[in-house]
């Protein structure tokens, strides 16, 4: 079972395994189910890149999004307010704080995507209303996680005053994790692929072999 390196395109296998894989191929019947030595067509190649850029392109800025405590402030700040007190319940309070903070800044579509609800709200308010009480800290540079509000998994610029920016990239949303799968993926179906004989031999299906 030994690799080579020779000819990557064409088998990552040296000579005896790739004739005893010949040999194995030509014994197994498979019950009557044949199977030739075709290269994968390139349509399906086309269709799996295809398929691939329309996932990042379509998801660009979403996947990984993680919100942060400057993106629940305003929420925060909105609980005091007197038409959410005079709220009936939880639910109506917490539909007046998204409509009292909708349209403001651009966090709509990320608000949406990672909504509250007062309980939720209740939990973080006194953790965000302390880090607003530190005129150093930027609300960006938390991440908030269940229920706790957390310095985030960053380490970016130091400041002037001493402090890093802990802010996830523009870049990174997800897509290191996600690039990484997805080399693994590809290259682990080319080594699978290239173990096996050249393409230019065919199987004869128990007929004997056609080197």
């Amino acid at each position: 079972m030994a690799w080579t390196f020779n000819a990557p395109l064409s088998t990552l296998s040296d000579t005896p395994t790739v004739e005893k894989a010949e040999s194995l191929w030509e014994r197994e019947m498979l019950g009557g189910l044949t199977e030739d030595n075709n290269p994968i067509p390139r349509p399906v190649i086309w269709l799996v890149a295809l398929t691939v850029c329309t996932a990042f392109c379509v998801t660009f800025p979403l996947w990984g999004q993680r919100p942060t405590a400057a993106l629940y402030a305003p929420y925060v700040n909105s609980m005091d307010k007197p038409e959410v007190l005079a709220a009936k319940d939880d639910v109506e309070a917490m539909q007046k704080i998204v409509a009292i903070n909708k349209g403001i800044g651009n966090n709509d579509a990320q608000l949406a995507r990672h909504p509250l609800t007062m309980d939720d709200l209740r939990l973080i308010r006194p953790q965000i209303q302390a880090l607003q009480s530190r005129p150093e800290v930027d609300l960006r540079d938390y991440t908030v996680v269940g229920d706790n509000v957390t310095i985030a998994n960053f380490e970016g610029n130091y400041r002037p005053n001493g402090t890093r920016i802990r802010q996830q990239p523009w870049w990174d949303k997800g897509y290191t994790i996600d690039i990484f799968y997805l080399t693994a993926f590809f290259v682990g179906v080319f080594l699978v692929i290239k173990r096996l004989p050249p393409i230019q031999w065919q199987p004869r299906h128990g007929h004997g072999a056609d080197h």
